[in-house]
């Protein structure tokens, strides 16, 4: 018989919960009482399957990139600049205020909501945005149909400030239709010649 007890829980369950808190309450206003209640688990059930609080963070965010803001990496794959940007900005409408979704952007919100102890949290989250620029602008350059005077990385920083607006729109109480007429706006001053 092998040695220690089974689990009495599922880990990617739990991170899944874990991850609803952090999207709800951000880092910082997330305690482990908060994280343990949700989870399901005690404190040593946590520390020993998932770390401290960081590294249960870290694994968080690495859920919420393979799941709720997957549209991120799949919007790379679309075939041209104004599909990548499209889907770039529809997605992270549908992620800030979609249906079951808490208002706002999770990485936007610890970003601006991270005291002096948090700085390792937040300087991690802002690399991870800036991988995530820096890919869409390799993207952008290899783009068969970006306009004339669009520089990729000056692009790719525009949309990534139109996504962070549109997270902070939803968290402030815009709704998914507004937010959608921004995003349809921004497709038709960026792409003029190629409006639908």
């Amino acid at each position: 018989m092998p040695g220690g007890r089974p689990r009495g829980f599922d880990p990617r369950t739990a991170l899944d919960r874990a991850l609803e808190v952090f999207r709800r309450q951000g880092y910082e206003g997330t305690s482990l009482t908060d994280l343990t209640a949700a989870m399901g688990i005690n404190r040593n059930s946590l520390y020993a399957t998932f770390g401290n609080k960081e590294q249960l963070f870290q694994q968080a965010l690495d859920r919420y990139a393979a799941g709720p803001g997957a549209f991120a990496a799949e919007a790379l794959e679309e075939p041209t600049a104004r599909a990548v940007v499209a889907r770039t900005l529809y997605g992270a409408v549908e992620l800030t205020c979609g249906a079951h979704a808490p208002a706002g952007c999770l990485s936007v919100n610890t970003v601006h909501a991270c005291g002096p102890e948090s700085e390792p949290v937040r300087a991690g989250v802002v690399a991870r945005r800036a991988a995530g620029e820096d890919a869409l602008r390799r993207r952008l350059e290899r783009a068969p149909d970006l306009p004339p005077g669009h520089d990729p990385a000056t692009l790719a920083r525009l949309v990534h400030t139109l996504t962070d607006g549109i997270a902070v729109q939803a968290a402030s109480g815009h709704d998914r239709e507004q937010l959608l007429g921004v995003a349809e706006l921004a497709l038709r001053a960026l792409f003029p010649a190629q409006d639908d």
